[in-house]
Parts: C-alpha cells; sequence; structure tokens
C-alpha cells in the first residue's frame, strides 16, 4: 500500500487527486449511507448534551478531545503544499477551506449518527473497531464490511495525504538550504520532487518493517500516535505564530485583513499552546516513573520531546551552511528568487 502510494505521489498531483477522487466518491457514500441510515432508525434519542463541553467529565479529557480533533483535522493543509503545481494557486486555498468545512459536516453527522446508534458503553467498549460495530449493528454482511472497506481506502487517502505535503515541506526547505539538495532534486518527466518523495517513502517502510520485528519500537510507535496531538497543536501553534509576526504590519494598513491574517492566528496558536502545555502537564501528573509503554505518560511526552528536539538539527543549517534562509531573515515563497540567486 506504501509503495503504490508513494509511487502514485511521485507521478505528480494529478495522478494523486484522480486517485484520491475515487477513494473519496466511495468513502463519502458509504459513509452518508450508514450516517443516514443510523441517524434515522437508531434506538437513541437526539440529545444537545452530546455538544455540551460541560457535561465531559474533567478538564484533561476535554484538553485531550480538542487536541484529538485537532489531529483528526491534520492534512487538510495538503491542498495549501500544492500550490506551485495547480494553474491557479487560489485554487489551492479554496480547496483547503472547503475541505475544512466538509470535514465539519462529516464529523457532526458522524458523531451524531454514532450515539443515535450506539450507547455509551458500546462507543467506549469498541474503541477502534467501533466503526466495524457500527457497520454489524445497521446491516447484515457482506453490506456491514463497507464501512470497514471505506475505513481503509481512508488509510490509503491518509498515507497519500501525508506522503504528498511532507515531500514539498523538504523541497522548500532544501530551496532554502536548510537542508540538503537530495529534497529539491526534480524529476524532468513529472516535475514533482521524486527523490525527496522516494526517500520518504522508503523511512516510512523501514520503520514501519522494523515495527512489526521490534515490540519496543512499536510501543514507541504507539505512544506517539497516542500523543501526536501535542505535536501536530505545536505545529499549527507556530505556523499561527509565524503568520502573525509575518503579516503584522496589515493591522496598521488593512485591519479587516490583520484581523484575518495575524489577529485570529495569534488568537489560534495561543490556544492551542495552552491545550498543548494542560494535555503535558497531564501526562506529567499521571506517573510517577518511566516506562516504555504507550500508556505511560512520561513516555508519552518523550515521544513528541524527541521529534521537536530533532527539528533543531536546523542550527546545522544556520551555523554550518549558511543558509540564506537565515541570513537574510526572509524565506517565504515570495522570497525564492532572492534565496536561489544567494545560493548561486
Amino acid at each position: 500500500m506504501l509503495v503504490a502510494v508513494t509511487l502514485t505521489a511521485v507521478t505528480g498531483v494529478r495522478t494523486a487527486a484522480r486517485l484520491q477522487t475515487g477513494l473519496l466518491v466511495f468513502e463519502y457514500v458509504v459513509l452518508l449511507g450508514f450516517c443516514g441510515y443510523g441517524i434515522v432508525t437508531g434506538p437513541h434519542a437526539f440529545s444537545l448534551s452530546w455538544f455540551d463541553p460541560f457535561a465531559i467529565p474533567s478538564a484533561s479529557a476535554l484538553a485531550q478531545g480538542l487536541l484529538l480533533s485537532v489531529f483528526c483535522y491534520w492534512g487538510f493543509e495538503a491542498a495549501f503544499s500544492v500550490n506551485e503545481e495547480v494553474r491557479d494557486a487560489r485554487d489551492a486555498s479554496r480547496a483547503g477551506i472547503t475541505t475544512l468545512v466538509t470535514m465539519l459536516g462529516l464529523f457532526l453527522l458522524g458523531s451524531v449518527a454514532f450515539q443515535r446508534v450506539l450507547s455509551e458503553p458500546e462507543l467506549a467498549g469498541h474503541g477502534a473497531q467501533g466503526l466495524a460495530y457500527f457497520g454489524d449493528r445497521l446491516a447484515s454482511r457482506p453490506v456491514a464490511a463497507l464501512p470497514l472497506v471505506a475505513l481503509m481506502f481512508s488509510a490509503v487517502a491518509s498515507l497519500q495525504a501525508g506522503v504528498i505535503p511532507t515531500a514539498r515541506a523538504m523541497f522548500a526547505m532544501s530551496r532554502d538550504r536548510t537542508l540538503g539538495p537530495v529534497w529539491s532534486r526534480v524529476n524532468a518527466r513529472y516535475g514533482t520532487p521524486a527523490a525527496g518523495t522516494l526517500l520518504i517513502g522508503a523511512l516510512a517502510a523501514t520503520v514501519a518493517a522494523l515495527a512489526l520485528v521490534i515490540p519496543r519500537l512499536a510501543d514507541m510507535i504507539m505512544a506517539t500516535v497516542n500523543a501526536v496531538g501535542l505535536v501536530v497543536a505545536l505545529s499549527y501553534a507556530l505556523t499561527g505564530l509565524a503568520a502573525a509576526v509575518r503579516f503584522r504590519g496589515l493591522l496598521r494598513e488593512d485591519w479587516r485583513q490583520g484581523v484575518r491574517a495575524a489577529l485570529l492566528p495569534a488568537l489560534s496558536a495561543l490556544a492551542l499552546l495552552g491545550l498543548g502545555g494542560y494535555l503535558g502537564w497531564s501526562f506529567y501528573r499521571s506517573t510517577d516513573h518511566l516506562a516504555p509503554r504507550a500508556d505511560n505518560g512520561w513516555f508519552l511526552l518523550l515521544m513528541p520531546t524527541l521529534m521537536v528536539v530533532s527539528g533543531f538539527a536546523a542550527a546545522w543549517a544556520k551555523w554550518v551552511r549558511r543558509s540564506p534562509y537565515f541570513r537574510t531573515g526572509r524565506g517565504t515563497d515570495a522570497d525564492a528568487p532572492q534565496l536561489l540567486a544567494a545560493q548561486s
């Protein structure tokens, strides 16, 4: 699966978009059909308390749920990472906003449908198998297996949505000489960062293979998945702060655009930092020792901490490579011609 997704990403955005379209059409038909049927026929009465944040039993659970929702939205920005590969860059931004609104509607639909069909003990007891159990409650085999097939297609789509923007981010960093030149090599036939895309696929395949034979590595990956909301929240928060700094001048020139481009991102970043900090503190207080288990709070903190620390390798680009990205004080796409000229 990973090999097929990687090769599809190498051939370009057009091929990837065709694959995504086919996958999404099937997923949406199955999801809308089962959720719609569940909402109409579910045995449990609808309740507004399902959307009441004050009904959540603890602040820690609320924070974890909010960060989980951030993780669920992780990947929508894949559309923004290919704005140099579409006919009109505005198409990428419109696609990103459309994705956000569509995902919100689907999450709300699924939330209502699941709670109409399943009781709280059933929801809590089935966890990751909740979708398969949901399908079994609404239909008999083989129709009941369709949600599970849709979940598998979703995994393929998520892999692709991870490979493509990661390769483009590596490309941008290589162009600014914060990473090595291999990441910015563009395939002459497809016009994509093919070498970087293949490297990402190879790294992911290596980690997956090692996780199958090294139990401790599997625990580390599971802990990373459990705590990835912290990393995603930090990533979005830093992006929001960067946007606020970059566009702060708009607050003086056009306050409406300044609010959207600088003030709201800054407030969102502070909210995410607060949520991440609170959840991190909850992890820290949940235990008094470090153990390599996916349910150990200190271990849950260790994994995202190692991921963040690995980012300090950028110091090599600043002090050894002497990247123009750091010396000019700029580094946005608008400054790319100057940066490329400085490299040459």
